[in-house]
Parts: C-alpha cells; sequence; structure tokens
C-alpha cells in the first residue's frame, strides 16, 4: 500500500532501493585476476564460470547460516514438515557502471512463499494478496469441497451400495431362473422326441401340454425381470440425478482451471535483451506439447534473466545447483550443479537469451573423426566394434559422425544394422549387423536376453559392499530428456547385478551385468540413492562432468546367426 500513496519520485526511489537489495556486489578482492566471461553460458550443459562459483559459495553459504526460511531441506532431522529439495541459481550481472554482482532465485516456491529479500521475485507472482490467482485457487476449491462433500454424504455412499447389492441379487435370481429354464427346455426337447412315436391326436395333445409349460417358464422369467426393473430404475434414477450434480461440479471445475491456466500462460510474460516480450503461451506454441507444460517459467534461470532485463543489468553467466535432500524419483545431490531443464526452460530460454553471445553448443560439436574405430571382428554376416567414448552410435539431429555413418563409408554398398547402442559417452563393444536376417537374429538374441554383456564402472565414492542386484523401475522424465526417473508406478522392470573389482581412495571399481536394457539403467543404479548411490564418474546427467564418463562394455558373448555357436569377445577398459 505504501508505493500507492507516495509521489512518483519517492516510489521510483522505494523500488530502486527494493531492487538493489536483491543484488549482492563482488568485492574488489573476490574478483581479482578473473577475466570476464566472453560469451554467457549454455545452459544445458557447462562448467560453472569462476565468478559463478564465488556466487554459489555465497549463496550456499547464506543458505547454511540464515534462520528465517521456514522450509524443510532434509538436511537436519530436527526439521518439521514435509521434505523438499531445491534447485538455486545465480545469474552474474553486469551494471550501466561496469560493477559486477550476482542475482539469486530458486525453482517453484520457497516456504509456500515468492517474497524473499536476498532472492529475485518470479516473472508473475500469483500468490500477492488478493490477486486473480488466488481468488480463483479460492472458488475452485470450493467447487472440490462441495464435490468431495457429494460424494462423502452417508445417503449417495448407502444409494450406491444398495443399488450394487440389488443389482447382483436380481442379477443371481436372473441368472438361476433363466439356468432352470434351458434346463426344462431341454427335459421339453427330449420329451418331444420320445412322443413321437404317439398317435397324431395324442401327439397334438402332448405338444399342447409342453406349449403350456413354456408360456409358464416365460411369464416367470417376465414376471422377476418385471419386479426388478421399477425398484432399480427408481433407485438408479435418484443416484443419476445426484451424479449429474457431481458431474456439473466437474465440468465447472475443469472450465475454470482451463480459464485460469489459460490467464496465467498470458501473466507470464518473458522478456529478452531487444526488450521483445513473449507470452508463455507463444513460446510453447511451436513445440511438441503445443501448450506450456506444469509450472513452466518457474524455473530459477528464467526468473534471473527477467530480474536482470527488467532492471538494466547485463547477464555474464549462470549457474544452478540443488540444495537438500534428494528427491525419490530423481537424481538431485547436494551442491551439485545441474544444468537447465529442457522441457520447461529449453524454450523459454531459447526466445529469452536470442541475440546474446552464447556459449557453443558442445552437442552440436561435430567430432570430425577425433575418435577411433577399431573393428574388433568381422564377417559376412556382422561387425564387433570397440567404440570411443565421446562418438555416438548413430548420427545425431546435427552430427554425423558416428559408429554408422564411419562403417557405412566403409562398407560403401552395405547398410550397418545397429543391433543395440551405446551412449556417446560409454565406450566399448558394440555389435552391427550386415544384414536383415542377421540383424532380426540378433535382435532376437538381445529380446529374449541371451545375450551376456559386462560393463565396468568407476564410481565416484567407495562402496562398502562386495556384491549384489539392483532392482529399480525406470522412465523417462517427459520434461527433461533424455534424463530417467524411478517411477515405483509406471516405471518398466529394471534390474542389474554387480560385483566390486577394487577399492581405491576415493573411488570404486565395480563391474556391471544388466539383466534388461533400459534407457541409462547403469548409470541411474549407480547413481540413484537406492541403488548404490555412487555416480558413475564423469557423468555428467547423475553425477560430476568430467574428461569421459568411465563406463566401458568390456565383453559381450551370443550365439552366431550363421554358425549357430558362442562367440564372446573383451576389450579392457581405459581408466
Amino acid at each position: 500500500m505504501l508505493c500507492f500513496i507516495m509521489s512518483n519520485n519517492q516510489t521510483n526511489r522505494y523500488l530502486s532501493n527494493d531492487i538493489l537489495q536483491k543484488i549482492s556486489w563482488f568485492r574488489n578482492e573476490q574478483i581479482a585476476g578473473i577475466a570476464l566471461p566472453e560469451r554467457f553460458t549454455f545452459p544445458f550443459y557447462y562448467e560453472p564460470h569462476p565468478l559463478a562459483k564465488i556466487a554459489v559459495s555465497e549463496l550456499q553459504h547464506y543458505l547454511e547460516t540464515q534462520t528465517d526460511l521456514d522450509h524443510n531441506f532434509g538436511l537436519s532431522p530436527e526439521k518439521e514438515g514435509s521434505v523438499i529439495g531445491k534447485m538455486f541459481g545465480v545469474l552474474v550481472v553486469q551494471d550501466a557502471e561496469g560493477k559486477l554482482g550476482y542475482l539469486s532465485a530458486f525453482s517453484g516456491k520457497l516456504a509456500n512463499s515468492n517474497d524473499h529479500p536476498k532472492f529475485v521475485p518470479p516473472v508473475f507472482d500469483m500468490l500477492i494478496e488478493n490477486s486473480f490467482f488466488l481468488k480463483e485457487v479460492e472458488i475452485i476449491s470450493a467447487v472440490n469441497h462441495r464435490i468431495t462433500e457429494i460424494c462423502s454424504d452417508e445417503d449417495y455412499q448407502s444409494l450406491r451400495e444398495n443399488i450394487e447389492k440389488l443389482s447382483a441379487q436380481s442379477a443371481q435370481e436372473i441368472s438361476t431362473l433363466k439356468t432352470q429354464l434351458r434346463s426344462n427346455k431341454i427335459t421339453r426337447d427330449q420329451i418331444r422326441e420320445s412322443n413321437r412315436s404317439l398317435s397324431k391326436q395324442d401327439y397334438h395333445l402332448a405338444e399342447a401340454g409342453l406349449i403350456r409349460e413354456s408360456l409358464f417358464d416365460k411369464r416367470l422369467l417376465r414376471d422377476l425381470t418385471n419386479k426388478w426393473k421399477p425398484l432399480l430404475e427408481e433407485k438408479q434414477t435418484r443416484l443419476s440425478q445426484i451424479e449429474k450434480a457431481i458431474e456439473a461440479l466437474k465440468n465447472e471445475r475443469r472450465e475454470r482451471s482451463a480459464a485460469l491456466q489459460q490467464q496465467l500462460f498470458e501473466k507470464y510474460s518473458f522478456l529478452n535483451k531487444n526488450g521483445k516480450r513473449k507470452s508463455l503461451q507463444e513460446v510453447f506454441s511451436q513445440t511438441p506439447f503445443g501448450k506450456p507444460p506444469s509450472a513452466a517459467g518457474e524455473c530459477a534461470t528464467p526468473k534471473l534473466l527477467q530480474f536482470a532485463f527488467e532492471n538494466g543489468y547485463k547477464p555474464l553467466a549462470m549457474a544452478e545447483f540443488w540444495w537438500g535432500a534428494s528427491p525419490v524419483s530423481e537424481i538431485r545431490k547436494h551442491k551439485h550443479f545441474y544444468p537447465a531443464c529442457t522441457g520447461k526452460c529449453k524454450p523459454i530460454l531459447a526466445h529469452m537469451l536470442e541475440g546474446m553471445p552464447v556459449e557453443e553448443n558442445p552437442f552440436l560439436v561435430n567430432t570430425d573423426g577425433r575418435y577411433d574405430l577399431e573393428i574388433i571382428f568381422e564377417d559376412d554376416s556382422l561387425a564387433v566394434v570397440n567404440k570411443p567414448a565421446g562418438l555416438r552410435s548413430v548420427p545425431g539431429v546435427d552430427i554425423e559422425d558416428s559408429v554408422y555413418s564411419r562403417l557405412k563409408n566403409i562398407w560403401k554398398k552395405t547398410e550397418p544394422l545397429m543391433v543395440h547402442r551405446l551412449d556417446m559417452d560409454t565406450s566399448g563393444l558394440l555389435v552391427i549387423a550386415k544384414t536383415q536376417q542377421v540383424h532380426k537374429h540378433l535382435q532376437r538374441q538381445f529380446l529374449q536376453r541371451t545375450v551376456s554383456k559386462r560393463y565396468r564402472a568407476l564410481l565416484s565414492k567407495v562402496i562398502d559392499q562386495s556384491e549384489g542386484e539392483i532392482d529399480l523401475p525406470l522412465s523417462a522424465d517427459l520434461f527433461n530428456r533424455p534424463r530417467q526417473l524411478v517411477c515405483f508406478e509406471t516405471g518398466k522392470k529394471s534390474v542389474t547385478k554387480w560385483k566390486m573389482i577394487k577399492r581405491y581412495k576415493a573411488t570404486t571399481k565395480v563391474d556391471f551385468w544388466p539383466l534388461t536394457g533400459r534407457t541409462h539403467q547403469l548409470r541411474m543404479h549407480a547413481a540413484h540413492e537406492l541403488g548404490l548411490d555412487a555416480p558413475i564418474v564423469g557423468d555428467d546427467l547423475y553425477g560430476t562432468a568430467s574428461e569421459r564418463m568411465c563406463l566401458h562394455a568390456a565383453s559381450i558373448e551370443f550365439m552366431h546367426p550363421k554358425t549357430k555357436e558362442k562367440i564372446s569377445f573383451e576389450v579392457e577398459e581405459s581408466f
């Protein structure tokens, strides 16, 4: 209310002070000798700039020492409330005078609020007092309450149970009678057959009696049906009236929710450096989704860029990190850096970063034959190669260099048929068929799990156990591909046997035997807290990136499609 009764100059001064509270300035001694980034961070794969690391260190110290936030990150057993870890972000910025500082943000809400002194506000604050969002949510909640109230009403529950009981009873009585009537009909048919030896007059007399019995049976069925029909119809009419009221309320809820969502889409309006705005709906209209996913625009990096553009700060670098306990479904480690999410942030950031010099997308860097491909075995049916880490199994959207393209170039007229694949950063043995028949035969072996595969990995911490089996169901993270999730409801069964090979000071070398073939199975089973809780060294998705990911397809054994003999291959790892 204070802003509305001040003069314009007073209001501007008040807002400027409020804005200044959101930025933390670097001290000269902190940043002495650190060169400014030439380009803005590529948000989806990066090593944080030294300035961003300083900012993150300060923000993490703040989170460790602050006492005002009523939020349970799961870091203290004494803290009450639901455990909710959070993604935090920093944005290194420069003001018009060249002074360097950083902005801080969190994804979603924090302590059920968007308003915190240290952090930039959301692109649109739906939680401000008397906002259209809260008012409409209150109405929708009232509709929800009315639906719950009706559905839990004792008379409604009793009516449903009564109809279910009477329907079952009527069906049972009618079914029993029909069984008896079928038996009666069989008996009459047998009597008719035996009556064929009677005289014509006696036959007609006997037939008339059988017809009367048949008509009597039909009347019995009709009377029983007519007994139940009005009773059930009366109760069903009462039930239908109640359920129509419930359905009307559900339709109202659906329509109000859709209208509210559309209103929110328009309120979330994102800026870029040129001052161009796009709403959420505009941003996502050209994506495969066609509309924004839930909570789009609430992530840290879009909030940070929006605040910087609105207030004349030049963005220089970003970084995001996880703070708190890891969620059950995802792999998120306390204090670890993570890229911006692809499903929600990628379309938004494509607009917000338009016109800005951004670091090169490493996923589009062509390998240009830098990695040697070793052919271990080859005959007229198939080939087995040792794929180096960093080379794709098949071409990507923008990268042609791959095992497939190299073999295509070597074999000329023979089409390489990939029987299975390895992640780009995984090295090791890969089987490629030369004919459709061989390809089909080998794929059948993979599907029937008769192919024996062993992987070797270097894990990022010391493992106490010596061996075991991991069974964690996996499903795709639709809004953050290609990451996977652990989901005990919809995930596909994935099982891995493992054995410790050697323990080092801070790492462990293990062998994996995947009994199923899910995407990122070994990486997830290694990193997840319900698995080994030790990401593979160099795993940029589920751990910490380094020169390479230390996962190697070390051996494979299968039946040769032509000779029907078991053949096996083994190549040692180079880490």
